[in-house]
């Protein structure tokens, strides 16, 4: 009996955990859009990791790097989360963002856990936007 009720409160305890990660990171990169909605790029650059702050040095070098390379992040008309996923001990969150033209961008997010709380330690787009015809 007693091995029955600690098997279930790990249980609990473990999807509780998950979801807690999962809101942290919605939570993480959901801030850095309203950010970038703000034109506050010097908040959007708090939310990455240390790696790519020290990487960009500068707020205003992450406003060209995100304005010129990743323009659908800024200003998005929607934004929707897809799956998350682990793999070896990384975690990706998927995010479908159609831009102010209507096209549809899937890009992944790679996470990192930090004392301060989860950071974007790089996006990769997946899926090219599709061609208006």
């Amino acid at each position: 009996m007693r091995t029955v009720v600690f098997s279930l409160m790990f249980c609990v305890i473990g999807a509780f955990g998950a979801q807690a990660q999962d809101a942290g990171i919605k939570g993480t990169i959901s801030q850095q859009f309203d950010a970038f909605r703000a034109d506050d790029f010097a908040q959007a650059f708090e939310f990455a990791s240390p790696s790519l702050q020290q990487m960009f040095r500068t707020p205003d070098n992450f406003r060209a790097m995100v304005t010129q390379g990743y323009p659908m992040v800024w200003k998005p008309a929607d934004v929707r989360f897809l799956e998350l996923r682990e793999s070896s001990g990384t975690y990706w969150q998927k995010v479908m963002i159609t831009d102010d033209k209507g096209a549809v961008h899937v890009l992944e997010y790679r996470m990192l856990q930090t004392n301060e709380g989860w950071r974007i330690n790089g996006v990769q787009i997946l899926k090219e936007p599709a061609a208006n015809v």
